[in-house]
């Protein structure tokens, strides 16, 4: 169903007094509102309006998320190598939390991404002692499965002092169109960023804004982090009204950072928004190749969605992914502190682009592997080596954690990988092989922000004692294969194993790590309450069975 009405910008008409030196003036005209009421991709609880300015009151959710197909165990004698582009967003957990702690009820499946959920948490890796990241590695028993090994694969990008950050030439491209008229949208978006504005900005850098709805256009020319009140009064003039035209506002944000590029500095569109374009381009197609071609010139594109019950989660993921940057989902104003504030140099500042990680199985100790998580992410074998092939970015003082859950030789094959046995391999490879004390080799490549040739880090892992009790790993493992764990049986995996949830608080609970931040202490509440919505879901399904 499509609805049509009329209603004036005013937060528009402030922004237009407020800034009568720009080039180009957000239209003051009445914009045409459009709702359009879809089914959803992957049906949840959550309900919203489909747009706040449209009469309809139906309370169907938009949400959006792309099908997950969970990696199957390999062979590792017949793929031996395990390569995939790094991923270091996090909104996964922040809108799985959402579902949790505000929604009450478990979130679709396709909601999880397992590297989203471990990559939330810190990790004590050493720093890089040259370069831009350290390499690290550690094994122990699977706590789902002890007769699997589970290996966890960690990259420490350098940590950099905020005042060395080089200075930043940041477009805030925001959504205020009708749908952004929740209080969890537009409000929170002004809130979260002006503690950016407050607490991040220096003197050096410069922050633009430009805004779209039925059309785009610029409310707030460069203005200096010395000037933080200008940049204040612009964002909270800005109201909601209107339909979507994001290609618009993609094209004149692009626009306006490259006419202020500043060499050698932190070129920076942020993108707020709940995910909706149904203005201009609207495909996943249609925005990728917009993005794709702009990243070239050295600006790139992060995201950050915010709302429930239009969420386009995947086409947001998407956006970041292909402009270079983040994707970070605000629940909660602490959130944004997190993402804005505390974690500004990693968030908006690249150490190395083009990232790939890419592992080589011994066959001679690992019969099978499974890599958790970065379904999404997968490369091809050849992609590792291939300067051209688009990958992750690392910024400064990110982390990236990635689980393998490895089956070793002498243990059960899995049903999965279930293969006829190979006529033709040579017995000098077995030979070798079976005489390399290496369980597996972590391989990690990367290019300078600005683009060059890739360089290379290489970590051996050897001498691993399997079998060694999950209870005997470091934290940093004993916490990722919590997390993990939780991740698994929000999915309803089936590589879950053995796990509980009762397994999965007792292995959290183990963990006594700082928790300055108190998001250990929320991952174990938020256990809990998927452990009661668990619960209460199979009552009802089995309850179903019987009628």
């Amino acid at each position: 169903m499509k609805l049509n009405c009329l209603r004036p910008l005013w937060g528009l008409l402030v922004g237009a007094w407020l800034l009568p030196a720009c080039q180009q003036q957000y239209s003051t005209e009445k914009m045409e509102a459009v709702a359009v009421a879809e089914t959803p991709a992957a049906p949840t609880d959550a309900t919203e309006p489909a747009d706040s300015k449209a009469a309809d009151t139906t309370q169907e959710s938009r949400e959006n998320y792309a099908v997950i197909h969970e990696n199957p165990f390999l062979d590792a004698a017949r793929n031996p190598l395990s390569t995939f582009a790094i991923d270091v967003d996090r909104a996964s957990y922040a809108n799985v939390r959402r579902f949790l702690a505000q929604n009450r009820q478990l979130p679709p499946p396709d909601a999880v991404r397992l590297e989203e959920l471990v990559n939330y948490f810190p990790y004590k890796y050493p720093q890089p002692r040259t370069g831009p990241a350290s390499l690290n590695a550690e094994v122990a028993a699977c706590p789902w499965n002890p007769a699997h090994q589970l290996v966890l694969v960690g990259v420490q990008g350098k940590q950099v002092d905020t005042e060395s950050l080089p200075p930043a030439n940041l477009v805030f491209l925001l959504d205020v169109s009708g749908s952004m008229n929740d209080p969890d949208k537009l409000p929170l978006l002004k809130e979260s960023l002006q503690l950016l504005v407050r607490e991040s900005l220096r003197p050096q850098d410069y922050v633009s804004i430009v805004v779209y709805a039925g059309a785009a256009g610029v409310v707030l020319p460069p203005t200096s982090g010395a000037e933080p009140e200008t940049i204040l009064r612009a964002l909270n003039a800005l109201e909601a009204g209107g339909s979507t035209a994001g290609g618009e506002g993609l094209r004149l944000a692009y626009q306006l950072a490259r006419q202020h590029q500043r060499p050698g500095g932190n070129n920076h569109i942020i993108l707020a928004t709940d995910g909706d374009f149904n203005v201009g381009e609207q495909s996943d197609a249609d925005m990728e190749r917009l993005i794709t071609k702009e990243r070239e010139s050295g600006v790139f594109l992060s995201v950050l969605g915010f709302g429930a019950g239009n969420l386009q989660d995947s086409k947001m993921e998407l956006l970041a992914d292909k402009g270079n940057g983040n994707y970070a989902y605000i629940d909660q104003l602490g959130e944004a502190r997190r993402v804005l504030v505390q974690q500004f140099g990693g968030t908006l500042f690249t150490l190395a682009k083009d990232v790939k990680v890419q592992v080589e199985f011994n066959p001679a100790l690992v019969r099978e592997y499974r890599l958790l998580g970065y379904e999404n992410r997968l490369l091809a074998a050849e992609d590792f080596n291939d300067d051209h092939k688009d990958a992750g970015e690392l910024g400064a003082g990110q982390q990236v954690t990635a689980l393998y859950e490895v089956v070793p030789v002498g243990a059960p094959a899995t049903a999965s990988a279930s293969i006829d046995a190979l006529k033709y391999q040579t017995t000098a490879t077995t030979r070798a092989a079976a005489a390399s004390p290496e369980l597996l080799t972590v391989k990690l490549r990367y290019q300078e922000p600005q683009g060059s040739p890739s360089q290379l880090l290489t970590l051996p892992v050897r001498g691993v004692r399997l079998g060694e009790p999950i209870a005997q790993a470091s934290e940093n493992l004993r916490w990722a294969a919590a997390v993990a764990q939780f991740g698994l049986l929000l999915r309803g995996s089936r590589y879950a194993g053995t796990a509980t949830w009762a397994s999965t608080t007792e292995l959290a609970r183990t963990t006594d790590g700082p928790d300055a931040d108190g998001t250990r202490t929320e991952f174990r509440e938020l256990v809990q309450q998927a452990a009661a919505l668990g619960s209460r879901e199979n009552v009802l399904q089995s309850a179903a069975r019987k009628d």
